[in-house]
């Protein structure tokens, strides 16, 4: 589940590359399972994955040596796991560029479609950091390197007619099959079309994505301390229980249209005390 503000920055970035707008929302879906951001260290970071036998290949010697003896590194695909938190893989690929920075920043993919780091000279960037600062910049960063690979692949025109095993072949892999990524393209390309169903706003426990992410960063505002990982857990379910419960609402740990509202409102008062705090200290202090 993308926010609106999201959803419409892919949508421009899809337009600027004539690329229909469902289309590329679709692979963005796919991708990242509507999750835009990760809160490492206090910022919003793009989802990331490390691919250990890329990392392998780009490595000799002494550097080879530490990163498959530190776990970071093998010539065998799929050898190197990555760990479900995302604060974990951040951690690796930390641990992997103190051995070679461009090899693990090149061995990563990076935000809403997933591109690889290797593809930065192709894709028309002065260097992988380029790239990487691109896809850190913000959802919209993300959504114009998605489609900046998909332009490049030469997917648009197949995106465009909804030809789906050849974008799933283009875009996932000749093992696309596998994994059944053409079906949920056409899927999740029909959910766009279809727009929201009654309830799609509903969440709960094992709802994931970035409305999940915002749900939970109102609640720590209101004092209701939960992880912001975008993820609908326990936590999350106990956290919207105690505020249901505060706000005569039914303690049933469901995030509803009614339990929304009441949060929007319960937000507004703490908006305008922290705007007028603000103003206060710099009438106080001036500006700095």
């Amino acid at each position: 589940m993308f926010s609106k503000q999201t959803a419409a920055e892919i949508e421009k970035a899809a337009r600027e590359l004539g690329i229909e707008p469902a289309a590329l929302l679709a692979i963005a879906e796919i991708e990242s399972a509507g999750q835009v951001f990760a809160r490492i260290d206090g910022r919003n970071e793009p989802l990331i994955r490390f691919e250990g036998h890329y990392f392998d290949r780009r490595l000799s010697g002494d550097k080879q040596d530490n990163a498959r003896a530190a776990g970071l590194a093998s010539p065998t695909a799929g050898a190197v796991a990555n760990p479900r938190a995302q604060a974990a893989r951040w951690q690796m690929l930390d641990q992997a560029a103190g051995i070679d920075h461009q090899a693990a920043y090149e061995s990563t993919s990076w935000g809403l479609g997933q591109v690889m780091g290797a593809h930065w000279l192709w894709l028309g960037f002065d260097n992988v950091d380029a790239l990487v600062e691109e896809a850190r910049s913000g959802a919209a960063g993300q959504a114009r390197l998605m489609a900046r690979y998909i332009e490049k692949a030469g997917l648009t025109e197949a995106l465009n007619r909804h030809d789906w095993e050849a974008v799933g072949h283009g875009y996932n892999g000749p093992g696309f099959r596998k994994n059944a990524y053409h079906l949920k393209l056409a899927e999740a390309y029909q959910r766009q079309i279809d727009g929201p169903a009654p309830g799609d706003r509903l969440m709960k426990v094992d709802s994931r994505g970035e409305m999940v992410t915002e749900l939970q960063e109102a609640l720590v505002a209101l004092g209701y301390p939960v992880d912001t990982d975008g993820i609908f857990g326990p936590g999350t379910a106990a956290a919207i229980k105690k505020f249901q419960s505060e706000h005569g609402l039914a303690a049933d740990g469901i995030a509803g249209e009614r339990t929304q509202a009441a949060l929007e409102k319960a937000l507004q008062p703490a908006a305008g005390f922290w705007s007028s705090l603000k103003a206060w200290l710099v009438g106080l202090f001036g500006r700095s």
